[in-house]
């Protein structure tokens, strides 16, 4: 006895029809125009209605036919498919506009901040044939209007059943991009050791911090140099955590010579939880503690010397409301390694991205 089908679905209807016998029809699809070096999209548009003026420029393109396509209910064309796509996949902070071109929508940022991505889903999402989703790294900070993603149905048309396991996926697991709002810290920074407190070197860090701060809408609201006294250090902690700072920065004394207490000085307040070390370069002597919700970085030497260090990596994560631990700098392993380009293209490059 034969063995029935289990519910094969249809293939959509194809009409081949000449050109000249067009007129007066409606594209099923965008047609592209490529001119090396000049141009490459739709030139005529899906929806649009062939006019007898559209033949020679349609002719010029290399189309001596068109297709008219007659859905059902289990096939979606890919123009409606990738909206539901965009839908599922963007959360807050993510926009898009509703007009797609050829089956595709990208994604942008509706303000600044960070960039969130949810990896194993997206992956997953992935791994349904016929969708597609590619995205900038995850944790990248990022500027209103600035491209984030870019997804596509892949065939013209799409079958339901397919374009349903993509967006349960983006669903379930939603967001699986987002923007997170970095706060307007007011920020408190320590500099020690004996030979800045001591004035026989000038100091460089509260440049530099300052100037990372301000360019995440942050700011550094009060300075204090300290010599590598771990009690006088752990004083000033615990009065800047009286006065209500937002975060914490201490710089130096972080490496294991004698002299170098800041770290022990941290641990003196009496911190929740306290991590140091990571897997960057630089930045292996970082340190980072909390007290309640206020972070407490300490700084290596490194960033003296280095335009961008693991505390670039760190602080807009700081400022987005998140506590990184031990875990995180671990992962930094990863794409931890800056290359000291002789041109910083910082976010725009590897450096910890897959931290």
């Amino acid at each position: 006895m034969p063995q029935k089908k289990n519910n094969p679905l249809p293939e959509y209807v194809q009409k081949k029809v000449k050109i000249e016998d067009a007129v007066g029809l409606a594209l099923a699809h965008d047609i592209t125009e490529i001119r090396p070096g000049e141009f490459k999209g739709p030139s005529f548009r899906k929806g649009h209605k062939i006019e007898r003026k559209d033949l020679c420029r349609l002719m010029r393109l290399g189309k001596r036919h068109l297709y008219i396509l007659k859905l059902d209910k289990w096939q979606v064309h890919e123009d409606k498919a990738v909206l539901e796509l965009a839908v599922a996949l963007a959360g807050p902070g993510v926009t898009f506009g509703r007009q797609p071109r050829e089956g595709k929508i990208t994604l942008k940022a509706a303000y600044s901040g960070l960039f969130k991505v949810n990896v194993d889903p997206l992956i997953n999402f992935n791994l349904i044939p016929e969708v597609m989703c590619a995205s900038i790294h995850n944790n990248t900070p990022v500027t209103k209007g600035q491209t984030l993603a870019g997804t596509r149905a892949i065939p013209l048309v799409i079958h339901r059943n397919i374009l349903d396991k993509a967006v349960d996926i983006a669903r379930i697991h939603y967001p699986v991009f987002s923007v997170k709002v970095l706060s307007h810290a007011k920020a408190r920074l320590i500099i020690t050791g004996n030979e800045v407190y001591d004035g026989l070197i000038e100091d460089k860090f509260e440049d530099i911090v300052t100037k990372k701060l301000e360019a995440y809408g942050a700011s550094l609201v009060e300075t204090v140099i300290l010599p590598d006294d771990e009690s006088m250090i752990a004083d000033k902690v615990k009065v800047f955590l009286n006065e209500g700072a937002d975060l914490i920065i201490t710089t130096g004394g972080m490496s294991v010579d004698p002299d170098d207490v800041t770290r022990l000085g941290i641990k003196k307040v009496g911190v929740d939880r306290i991590y140091y070390s990571a897997a960057v370069l630089p930045g292996a002597m970082f340190q980072l503690a909390y007290k309640g919700d206020v972070p407490i970085v300490g700084i290596p030497a490194c960033a003296l010397y280095h335009e961008t260090t693991i505390f670039d990596l760190i602080l807009p994560r700081l400022l987005a409301g998140e506590k990184p631990d031990n875990k995180d700098l671990a992962r930094f392993a990863h794409g931890g390694l800056c290359l000291d380009c002789p041109t910083c293209h910082f976010p725009a490059c590897s450096f910890g991205k897959t931290g």
